[in-house]
Order: C-alpha cells, then structure tokens, then sequence
C-alpha cells in the first residue's frame, strides 16, 4: 500500500509540475510586464507635463501683472 501511495504521489507531483507554464506563455507574461511599465511611465510623464502647464498658466496672470507697470 506505501508503495501504491508513493506512486500515486509521484505521479501528482510530477502532473502538477508538468502543467506548468511554457516558455511562449512565461514570454507573453514578460512582456504584458513590460508593456504595463511602459503605459505606467507614459502615464506618470503626462501627469507631470499637465503639472508643469498648469503652474505656468498659473505663473502667467502674475507676470502679465508686473509687466503693466
């Protein structure tokens, strides 16, 4: 019977690990990533370029102010 079990146990073992990702599938994985890094940092750029409009546009009420005089 400890043998029977042992085999059986095995043979899960081995089935799990078998099922396991192929290589296409841990390469389309890798890229998604890299693809999602990607579309972060585009993000986080554009954010910053809306950030720096908007303080120029904030900037320039005051400058038209001292150029009146």
């Amino acid at each position: 019977m400890k043998k029977v079990l042992s085999i059986l146990f095995v043979a899960g073992f081995l089935a799990v690990v078998a099922c396991g990702p192929s290589a296409e599938e841990k390469a389309a994985q890798e890229q998604a990533m890299k693809d999602s890094v990607a579309q972060a940092e585009q993000a986080q750029k554009a954010m910053q370029d809306q950030a720096a409009m908007q303080d120029t546009t904030k900037m320039e009420p005051a400058m038209a102010d001292t150029t009146k005089k």
